[in-house]
């Protein structure tokens, strides 16, 4: 295929010329094609077909082989009106094939509802020169079709609500000049449909309500220039779509309503442009969307209102440059964001998701969980190795923030203290200081889990005094005050401990030498109390009169008691000004 040149010039000569095949011509066409410059890069030799020859063998029903031949102003239209038959009608073509041939018109290449009739059409290695391509409603019926290497120079090219039948159709190398593509209302059949290496350029790319029912669908390597890609309303009734490192310009990309059906969907590698990017509304029926490793520009890039019950969608280590992601109100089974750079506004408000991966990806700005219009049903969270270097903004209740981390299935307890941690300094940073408490004290607790499991697997004896510690500790920082965030739950503690050391010392004296001196041995057990309950308060806050004193053995309990009051007044001093300083 020539593609590269500026200038092309075309001479007549009346030397006949000969094909491979063995067909003659009277004519030879030779084609000069110059650069900018006017320097000769390529230079072909054809046979001279006249568009005049080429209508009689259709009026009589005869093949049309066009192969390696020069051909001046085609045109169906022109067919039409000479032989007095009304516009649309369809006009037959038999046996068609058209290898390595060079059509050249001052307006257009027409056509248009044509009807190719045999099992196997070609159009390879040909060059549209000049002028428009029409193949509107054009029917190639079934049979393979193969447009591969070709140079559509004008990029005006139609091929909207063409019937490909079932055959293998082909586009692969092809190249489009800038001007507008269309394939609206296009069908294309069981065939499998081929755009590998195809070069778009700047045009408008039109594949609006086309539908594709093939085997395989692939875009690998496409090419689109900065115009406008639209494939709004296409359905994707396949096996397997492929948009591997597919480059999209920086005009729109608009996948909006989309249905992909129940196909294997793949964009991985692939780079959009600066212009808006939008998923809008797509629907899937099950299985894997995977768009990992993409780059996706400046533009915005929207997800919302997606309908993928039953979908994987995997976007790991994507790219979303300085645009916006939002998947607002939209239906994700697994969506998996793992390793990606979150520089901008991220809309995660979905309204169902099973599993939301963030784990290791870097969020530089605001990731939106906060429900506002309706509820976020997220059922697991994974945060874990997440760089927050901007906010997470959601609730700890409305999101049920506790549930989103215990109930991932394969991360450890260390893993979910790591996720809490991050959690809580993000609310700590947002000013949601109950949360921050809340997150706060679950990390303490897998963090204390992740301590004790490690201790046990590197010692296994160490069970004997591990094990008691991590009571001691759950009890102490845990129960009594919930590390430090609740004074109502220090208070409580000190009332606990208050009648405890209380009965301590009304129960001792009655199996030990011991007493107080206020007791006498005629009092009832309740006077006994509220005498030791006086002397546990004096001990208790340091108070210290001196009117009743311990005798015996129970002097040692006051000394404790001395100790646990000074560290639970203590324990509740910091917790409440740790409440007051925020």
């Amino acid at each position: 295929m020539i593609n590269n040149f500026s200038i092309y010039k075309v001479k007549i000569k009346d030397t006949p010329f000969v094909t491979e095949s063995g067909k003659k011509f009277d004519n030879t066409v030779s084609i000069s094609f110059l650069d900018e410059n006017k320097k000769e890069i390529a230079y072909v030799e054809l046979g001279f077909f006249n568009a005049e020859e080429i209508y009689k063998l259709i009026d009589e029903g005869k093949p049309i082989n066009l192969d390696n031949t020069y051909i001046e102003n085609f045109s169906l239209i022109d067919y039409r009106s000479s032989r007095n038959i009304e516009k649309k009608t369809y006009i037959k073509l038999l046996n068609f094939s058209a290898y390595n041939t060079f059509f050249d018109s001052q307006i257009i290449t027409d056509f248009a509802h044509s009807e190719f009739c045999d099992e196997y059409k070609t159009f390879e290695n040909s060059h549209f020169l000049n002028g428009a391509v029409s193949f509107q409603s054009t029917h190639f019926n079934n049979g393979g079709l193969n447009f591969s290497n070709i140079l559509f120079n004008n990029g005006n090219v139609d091929f909207s609500n063409v019937q490909f039948g079932d055959g293998e159709v082909s586009f692969k190398n092809s190249w489009f000049g800038k001007g507008f593509i269309n394939f609206q209302d296009a069908h294309f059949g069981a065939g499998n449909v081929y755009f590998m290496n195809t070069e778009f350029n700047n045009g408008d790319i039109s594949f609006v309500n086309t539908e594709f029912k093939s085997d395989r669908v692939s875009f690998k390597v496409a090419r689109f220039g900065d115009g406008k890609v639209d494939f709004h309303f296409a359905r994707f009734h396949c096996n397997e779509v492929v948009f591997e490192q597919t480059e999209f310009g920086n005009g729109k990309v608009d996948f909006r309503t989309v249905e992909f059906k129940d196909a294997k969907v793949s964009f991985n590698r692939a780079i959009f442009g600066n212009g808006e990017k939008t998923f809008e509304a797509c629907q899937h029926n099950g299985g894997k969307i995977t768009m990992r490793k993409s780059q996706w520009g400046e533009g915005n890039v929207s997800f919302e209102q997606v309908e993928f019950h039953k979908t994987l969608l995997f976007l790991d280590n994507a790219d979303f440059g300085t645009g916006n992601l939002s998947f607002y109100n939209s239906h994700i089974m697994e969506l998996s964001l793992k390793s990606c750079h979150l520089d901008y506004y991220v809309d995660l408000r979905l309204s169902e998701c099973n599993y939301l991966d963030l784990s290791d990806s870097i969020g530089r700005d605001i990731i939106d969980l906060k429900p506002y219009d309706f509820p976020v049903r997220i059922k697991t969270i994974n945060f874990a190795g997440m760089r927050l270097i901007g906010r997470v903004y959601l609730d700890w209740y409305a999101n049920d923030v506790k549930k989103l981390i215990y109930s991932q299935p394969s991360t450890s307890r260390r893993e979910k203290a790591e996720q809490f941690r991050i959690l809580k300094e993000n609310f700590n940073s947002a000013g949601q200081y109950d949360d921050e408490d809340k997150a706060y004290i679950q990390f303490k607790r897998n963090e204390a889990l992740a301590n004790l499991h490690d201790s046990i697997k590197r010692n296994k004896i160490s069970v004997v005094w591990q094990y008691p510690a991590y009571g001691f500790k759950m009890l102490v920082f845990d129960f009594m005050g919930l590390y430090a965030t609740s004074p109502l739950r220090v208070v409580f503690s000190n009332i606990i401990i208050y009648f405890f050391f209380a009965l301590l010392y009304t129960v001792i004296p009655y199996i030990s030498n011991s007493s107080l001196s206020s007791t006498q041995p005629d009092q009832s057990f309740w006077f006994k109390f509220w005498d030791a309950a006086y002397y546990t308060g004096i001990t208790y806050f340091t108070v210290g009169y001196g009117d009743i004193l311990p005798i015996g053995p129970i002097r040692y309990l006051a000394d404790i008691t001395a100790f646990t009051g000074v560290f639970m007044m203590s324990y509740f001093t910091v917790a409440f000004v740790r409440k007051i300083l925020r």
